[in-house]
Order: structure tokens, then C-alpha cells, then sequence
């Protein structure tokens, strides 16, 4: 049911220290699944998630709670950072966003099962410090996991989710997973399709009451945000993954559901999968987990087209690094990094195949700037005496870029 069972790390409720954050240039972040990433300027931040114990069966361990890690999309440097401040626990599952500079981290599920708290990270503080929000007005969403996130107006717009049944008066539907009660004392899980509002401003939870055609319960979905229009697609709910897609109006409210004229020609249903805006008009939608348990990759990117409803299938060299609970980022230059994420099939009996490799798709042609840059750093000898002259911006830029150079085949 699209859900793990972690058990290894027990839920600690200490606060974490507070004293400088320390930082340290490594190679590259562990391999994980379930984790959070999120983009600030040219720098990609990676939080929680988790991976193979270090046994012979089939444990699995939660990531560090108080690291995160940055990668630098022009020097190509991995850094990790020790955070302080009040984050609980470690995670997987939980759904991060980025608003002005900061991180938001919400829900997830940890070894006593999920929770329905909501953390900030200041990202361009000197010091990282974890603060949980406490002092929201209004209800919040259940506990739950595999949700997704739209942002519109300052507001973060939360949607479905796979986790606990809703104490008190929730708009939406609820649908319970038998499978889920394994044991006397489990209260049991399930799928929603609740839409829940936080107001940044007022710091207010709210449930819209929306029209339309609305999508059924599922977790493990992808969302997109594209102007005004909060895009959904895929997911799982109960035996099936889903290939259906459809926008949400976030100033009416009102659904719609995207259909094509010929579906066949199309993406196949899947869960674990990501669908990143990479333009005005265009969403990149890359890997997943399909109803026959396959972990995609090869053949299976897409670009969907937001003005002409179309879906076009899109060439990359990755074909041989299939693909599931990974996490995508849009970079400056039309660029997705996809980091993490597992190889093969979670829900077998078969040891997981977690990843920490970064693939890097180009889905939109370069800008002059990057072009002039590439053309610059390949004639470097020839040019280094004239770099002085240029902007400081694009120096620093050159320079960070020189060196990725210097450093490649190390």
C-alpha cells in the first residue's frame, strides 16, 4: 500500500543543538527514498527519507534528522549541514516546500507511525535551526504521509495523503485500507483526497469547499503548481495507480479533470513519481511505480503540455536508472535534478536498491548566458586573461563553474 514499515529509529522529542550549525564539503549524500528536496536560488536542499540498515535483512533506517544538504547546481559541490533547533523526530514520506527562502516541512511518517506537524528552516540564516509551528489557528490536516503541495498567495495547499482517519469535521473523502490494521492496537490507515489551506500571513489552517469534478483519494501522487492552477497526477488508491490528471483553479477553487483524446498515447498509472514544472507552459513528469509493481525509467519521461492538454514523450540518457520515490528539482537553466530514490521494487522481498545518484535532465534549450559560459570555460586558456572584465556576477559564476571543471573524473 505504498507505505514501509520503519522500525529501526525510535521517535525522539529532545531538542536538537542549537549551537552554529556546522557544515562539511563531502562527496555525495547517502542513498534514500522517502525524502524531502527543495530549491533556493541555484541550490538544492535534501532532507530525511531513508535507507537500508546496515544487516543482513530487510531493516530499514531513517536519516540523520538534523542533517541537511545542499548541492550547488553550478559548482556541482555536495555540502552537509548539521541543523538545530525542535524537529522531533526523523522521517520519510513528508511533503517539503520552499517560500522565500524558507523550507516548510509537513506530516511524514516515523517508528511510532504519523504525525500531522508542520516545521519551518530559514535556509538563508547563518545558523540552520528547525522550529515547529505551533501557535496555528484553525484545523489541521490529519496525520498522514505521500501527500502533495501546491503554492499560490503566500498560502501552501495540501492534498490528499495516506495516513490516519480525520478527527472532527473534514471536507472530503476518507477511504479506509483493511490491509493497513496489522496489529490489535493499530488504528488502522487510509486514503483522502482532503484539500487543506495554510495562510503564511495569518498563519491559519482552513478547508476550502471546492466544485467541480473532484479526483478520487491517493497517496504517493505529484503535484505541480503553474500559474494559478494546482495540477495532480497519478498516485495510488487501493489495488491501482492512476493516470489521471487534473488541475484545481486556486483562486475559484473548482476542479477539473484534464482528459486526452487518445489516453493509450499517454503516461501508464504509477505512484513514487515526480511532475515538475520546468516552464510557463510545460510540466516534466519522470519514473514511478506501476500497478505491475515495475519501477520506471526507460522510454518513460514525458513532457506535459499545459496550453495544448498534450503529453510528448521525452528522450534522455537515463534509461538504464529506473526510478521510484526520488525527488526532482527545476534548476535555473532548464534543467531537472533528480536525486535519490530506489531502483527496484519496495514492496518486494528483495533487498531495496536506494540510490544517491544525481540525474541531471535538460528538458529546456540553454540560455545565451549558459551557452556563452560553456563556450567561455571550453576556450579557458585562451580567455582566462579577460575574465577580470566581465560583471561580478557572472564572474563568480564562471568561477563556480571552472571548479566543476577542475574536479571532474576525481
Amino acid at each position: 500500500f505504498d507505505h514501509i514499515n520503519e522500525e529501526e529509529e525510535e521517535v525522539e522529542e529532545e531538542q536538537l543543538e542549537t549551537e552554529g550549525s556546522e557544515t562539511f564539503e563531502l562527496d555525495a549524500p547517502a542513498e534514500r527514498s522517502g525524502h524531502v528536496a527543495v530549491v533556493d536560488g541555484n541550490v538544492m536542499y535534501v532532507w530525511g527519507g531513508y535507507k537500508n540498515a546496515q544487516t543482513h535483512g530487510f531493516f530499514d533506517l531513517y536519516l540523520p534528522r538534523n542533517e541537511i544538504w545542499t548541492y550547488n547546481m553550478e559548482s556541482g559541490v555536495w555540502k552537509k549541514h548539521v541543523a538545530g533547533g525542535n524537529l522531533h523526530t526523523s522521517m520519510s514520506g513528508s511533503c517539503g516546500v520552499c517560500v522565500d527562502g524558507i523550507l516548510y516541512l509537513f506530516g511524514g511518517h516515523h517508528a511510532r507511525g504519523n504525525t500531522n506537524r508542520i516545521y519551518r528552516l530559514s535556509l538563508r540564516a547563518t545558523t540552520l535551526v528547525w522550529e515547529e509551528m505551533k501557535e496555528l489557528k484553525g484545523l489541521p490536516p490529519s496525520s498522514k504521509d505521500k501527500l502533495g503541495c501546491w503554492v499560490h498567495r503566500n498560502r501552501l495547499v495540501f492534498f490528499g495523503g495516506y495516513g490516519y482517519a480525520p478527527q472532527g469535521s473534514h471536507r472530503g473523502t476518507f477511504e479506509y485500507d483493511e490491509s493497513s490494521s496489522l496489529g490489535y492496537d493499530s488504528p488502522g490507515r487510509g486514503w483522502n483526497n482532503h484539500i487543506h489551506v495554510l495562510d503564511l500571513e495569518t498563519l491559519t489552517w482552513s478547508q476550502p469547499i471546492t466544485h467541480g469534478n473532484t479526483p478520487s483519494p491517493r497517496a504517493a501522487h505529484a503535484c505541480a503548481t503553474v500559474g494559478n492552477r494546482g495540477y495532480v497526477f497519478g498516485g495510488r488508491f487501493k489495488m491501482h495507480r492512476l493516470n489521471d490528471l487534473y488541475y484545481i483553479d486556486l483562486d475559484t477553487w473548482e476542479w477539473h479533470e484534464m482528459q486526452v483524446s487518445v489516453p493509450q498515447l499517454g503516461p501508464v498509472g504509477r505512484s513514487w513519481h515526480s511532475f515538475t514544472p520546468v516552464s510557463s507552459d510545460h510540466i516534466f513528469l519522470f519514473g514511478g511505480f506501476t500497478t505491475e509493481r515495475e519501477t520506471l525509467s526507460e522510454c518513460d519521461a514525458w513532457l506535459y503540455c499545459v496550453s495544448k492538454n498534450e503529453w510528448r514523450p521525452f528522450k534522455h540518457n537515463h534509461t538504464e536508472s529506473p526510478r521510484l520515490w526520488h525527488t526532482a528539482c527545476s534548476g535555473p537553466d532548464g534543467e531537472v535534478f533528480v536525486f535519490g530514490g530506489c531502483a527496484n521494487n519496495l514492496l518486494s522481498h528483495r533487498r531495496a536498491a536506494h540510490s544517491n545518484e544525481l540525474l541531471v535532465f535538460s528538458v529546456q534549450p540553454k540560455s545565451l548566458v549558459r551557452l556563452c559560459m560553456e563556450t567561455i570555460l571550453q576556450h579557458r586558456e585562451h580567455l582566462s586573461s579577460y575574465w577580470d572584465c566581465l560583471p561580478k556576477h557572472l564572474l563568480y559564476s564562471l568561477k563556480q563553474r571552472m571548479s566543476r571543471v577542475n574536479t571532474l573524473g576525481s
